[in-house]
């Protein structure tokens, strides 16, 4: 009767091992976080172009991928590597965080070994960090976003670079040889949703270099947008160009343009007609991309005066040459008047 027990309670036991093993394994499996692409294979496709021409050079495209993933989500974005160089190329691949610049000649600044304050290069990965093409052919490049289960809402930036190591021996024939890096890079914006912070406003809209009269009928303006918030911002909005009547003779759309947080982040927008003379008013509206019912809007305005000097020269030089020809002409009839 004891065997019997012990027999019993032996296989009663391995039952209920088999069952908590069943369901672990399974919670395991329903329970964890999506798998990361990076153990996931994705390879890289290779197409042959025709009539592509041979420029000396390689694209790399998009320059911007803007992306949205929650935590314990991964997404694969491709990019795409076309060799115009004329000869076969081997091609690297390198991982880099990015930041805002507050220099007006810089849009980003890539951080290299470094990590950012909203670092991403641990969470990019892609199939292949070497290949070679053939001039002519063009690589698709599955790159892949993943992102931790424990991440924090907010903008994560980093950036995919392309580069290839040439000697001057390859472009100019009989030259030293010394290495020339070309180096192509795609910016991935990265927004985990959530709790995060928006915030920017329009810093200042002026013409270039703060001028108020100019003596061309180009204009250049300048906008400075500063972002304040957690997230990359998406601003645009509206020039509006008006003479001294108010009648409005100029109208530019400014499409879209990235604002990284904690940065200035400045545009140019060029104006012009084939005439302009006198006093002009330029208003501008930027719409700071987020808020509600259609975004919140700054504006601001200044007035500008447009004196064609060449021109009141050339008008003048005219009209004082006519006059010096009407008084030859005068004195010498009147000269002969005498005689």
């Amino acid at each position: 009767m004891k065997k019997q027990f012990i027999r019993n309670s032996a296989k009663l036991n391995k039952k209920i091992f088999s069952v908590l093993s069943f369901i672990l394994f399974f919670g395991f499996v329903l329970l964890a976080p999506s798998t990361s692409f990076a153990q996931v294979d994705h390879p890289y496709s290779v197409e042959k172009l025709s009539d592509i021409g041979t420029n000396r050079d390689f694209v790399v495209g998009p320059g911007k991928a803007e992306l949205e993933v929650n935590p314990g989500e991964s997404r694969v974005y491709p990019i795409q590597v076309t060799n115009r160089m004329g000869e076969t190329k081997t091609f690297k691949i390198e991982v880099e965080d990015f930041t805002g610049s507050n220099n007006s000649e810089q849009t980003v600044v890539l951080l290299g070994d470094e990590r950012g304050p909203y670092s991403l290069k641990d969470y990019l990965s892609v199939s292949a960090y070497e290949f070679t093409l053939r001039s002519g052919e063009r690589a698709t490049i599955p790159v892949t976003v993943s992102i931790p289960i424990d991440e924090e809402p907010g903008g994560r930036y980093g950036s995919v670079i392309v580069s290839t190591v040439s000697t001057k021996a390859d472009l100019e024939e009989g030259s030293a040889g010394s290495a020339i890096i070309s180096r192509i890079g795609v910016l991935f914006f990265v927004k985990i949703p959530g709790g995060v912070e928006q915030a920017g406003v329009l810093k200042e809209f002026r013409t270039k270099a703060g001028k108020k009269i100019f003596g061309q009928n180009e204009i250049d303006f300048e906008i400075s947008f500063e972002n304040t918030g957690s997230i990359h911002l998406n601003p645009y909005g509206e020039l509006r160009i008006k003479n001294w009547l108010g009648k409005e003779v100029g109208n530019e759309i400014i499409d879209p343009w990235f604002a990284m947080p904690d940065s200035l982040r400045f545009r140019e927008i060029s104006w012009g007609r084939s005439f302009l003379m006198g006093m002009y008013k330029a208003e501008v509206s930027i719409n700071r991309g987020y808020g509600d019912a259609g975004g919140i809007i700054d504006q601001d305005s200044f007035t500008f005066f447009v004196i064609p000097w060449k021109l009141i020269v050339g008008l003048l030089g005219s009209i004082i040459a006519l006059i010096l020809i009407v008084r030859f002409f005068l004195s010498k009839f009147e000269l002969k008047k005498k005689v």
